[in-house]
């Protein structure tokens, strides 16, 4: 195959992607995600009061402080994979030391999550612990189909 066939083909492949990808996002409607339905719960379905707004409000901020943080480590991991990919061209101690930093970091993520969500639960009333704790479980049994 002559290198301006080889050339056009991965072009065509491209192209026929992106169009698959643009046409898919278009035709199917992107499943509502539990965090945002636990978020929309918390917000609108439980009638907090001012003082509970504003704790929860403190506490968002905060979490959203250290997720940012630890999102810029897990992009930092990534790249440090793919050096590690580029450089190992396999399996090597490099790659498996860049996906424990990833490993540890998407752990970090998780455990500062589950404080986050243990915070907010302690603004709430009972009434409204119980109808949060439904939310909770069901986010984390939601098929993510």
């Amino acid at each position: 195959m002559s290198l301006r066939r080889a050339i056009l083909l991965v072009v065509a492949v491209f192209v026929a992607a992106v169009a698959g990808v643009v046409i898919g996002r278009s035709l199917l409607r992107a499943p509502v995600q539990p965090s945002t339905e636990l978020h929309e719960l918390l917000h609108h379905g439980l009638h907090l009061d001012a003082s509970q707004q504003v704790r929860l409000d403190m506490l968002e901020g905060r979490f959203a402080t250290i997720r940012k943080t630890i999102e810029l480590r897990l992009r930092a991991d990534n790249a440090g994979l793919a050096a590690a990919i580029e450089a190992e061209h396999g399996d090597g101690p490099q790659v498996r030391a860049a996906v424990d930093r990833t490993h540890r970091d998407m752990g970090d993520l998780q455990k500062a999550t589950l404080a986050h969500v243990f915070a907010m639960r302690q603004v709430l009333r009972p009434d409204q612990a119980a109808k949060f704790d439904r939310a909770v479980v069901k986010a984390l049994t939601a098929d993510p189909r």
